[in-house]
């Protein structure tokens, strides 16, 4: 989900379009439920700043947070893991690049060809990213999240867990994202049903936050209105535009294999930068990182990107601008890397 897609969530968990219910039908798990927040001072004092903030009617925002529920176990869903957890990148991998997603994604890539086609044509951005993206996120519309949008942000808005090492950064956020939310309830239909997604307010086919949604959802199909809770046309185009936006350079690649040369290896400060691509190809290798010719004519920095397997040894990369940009849908690595995969498995899937 974007950063969208909020570093809180590894992976995956607005209204009425047309044009994938003949093609993928999902289940609707029951909506999570608690009990309303009512009409407390905290409530509508935050009601007040929001309504102020986004142009919309005070009484309109009170009446919504105040009959909003409160979903008691949501905030620990939200703390960081223990650190005990060993991160797996094999273990990952295997939650995504797997037959039954890899099989959606073809069926998906063909349904949508003409589209995808288009997303390339206009921001740059290739189908298996796009194709990638939205098979890591939702399972191509299937898993989209059973809580209600409202219900999720006020919770985090008004009981984010003080216990979180950043908690009052990450509050500060979704009483944000509340307020950009709060505005897309506005341009509902009158009488539409309640918007659900997942436990942090991510919302539809790629998984945008509100404020995601506000700044890179397009119409892509031209229809007039924005809908990436039915219209699939319209998360390839979103997700597209969201990566031309954070900077996606056509025709580079996202990443190249890497050796090392233990002779001359510096691998802390190889590893200093993290995933930002902070090295030119000269100075990588004489940190003792060992590229093949095609890396070698690279023309932008590199990161070096370390993936621990459990108790076995690392995997790594050579990461380019755009793994950094795939970062900026979800900040991890892995999940990066799952989308990058899964992308190029179904493209290899594809019927030639």
């Amino acid at each position: 989900m974007t950063g969208l897609a909020l570093a809180i969530c590894s992976a995956p968990s607005l209204a009425g379009g047309k044009h994938h219910a003949r093609h993928h039908v999902r289940a609707m798990p029951r909506a999570v439920t608690g009990t309303p927040f009512g009409a407390t001072p905290e409530v509508l004092q935050l009601a007040d700043t929001l309504a102020q903030t986004h142009q919309l009617p005070p009484a309109w925002v009170r009446q919504q947070l105040s009959s909003a529920q409160q979903l008691r176990g949501l905030p620990k869903l939200v703390l960081p893991p223990p650190v005990s957890v060993p991160k797996n990148w094999r273990a990952y991998r295997e939650r995504f690049i797997e037959p039954k997603r890899i099989n959606a994604g073809v069926t998906f890539w063909n349904t949508y060809r003409s589209a995808l086609e288009k997303a390339q044509a206009v921001y740059g951005v290739p189908a298996d990213m796009v194709v990638g993206i939205l098979g890591v996120e939702t399972f191509y519309g299937q898993h989209m999240g059973h809580y209600k949008v409202l219900d999720a942000l006020t919770t985090l808005a008004l009981n984010f867990p003080p216990e979180h090492p950043r908690a009052a950064e990450r509050q500060a956020f979704f009483q944000s994202e509340l307020g950009h939310f709060l505005v897309q309830m506005r341009q509902q239909p009158v009488g539409a049903a309640p918007i659900k997604g997942s436990f942090a307010g991510a919302m539809g086919w790629p998984q945008f936050m509100p404020s995601s949604w506000a700044k890179f959802a397009v119409d892509f199909d031209g229809d007039g209105r924005i809908d990436l809770l039915n219209n699939p046309v319209d998360a390839i185009g979103s997700v597209a535009h969201y990566f031309q936006a954070f900077g996606w350079q056509t025709g580079m690649p996202t990443h190249y294999p890497v050796r090392f040369d233990e002779a001359k290896l510096d691998k802390p400060t190889l590893l200093a930068p993290d995933i930002l691509p902070s090295f030119s190809v000269r100075n990588f290798q004489d940190k003792g990182a060992v590229l093949d010719e095609v890396a070698q004519q690279h023309p932008g920095p590199l990161a070096l990107v370390e993936l621990f397997n459990g108790d076995d040894a690392p995997s790594y990369v050579a990461g380019t601008d755009n793994f950094y940009v795939v970062t900026r849908y979800n900040w991890s690595s892995y999940y990066a890397m799952a989308v990058i995969e899964l992308g190029a498995a179904v493209k290899a899937a594809m019927p030639h």
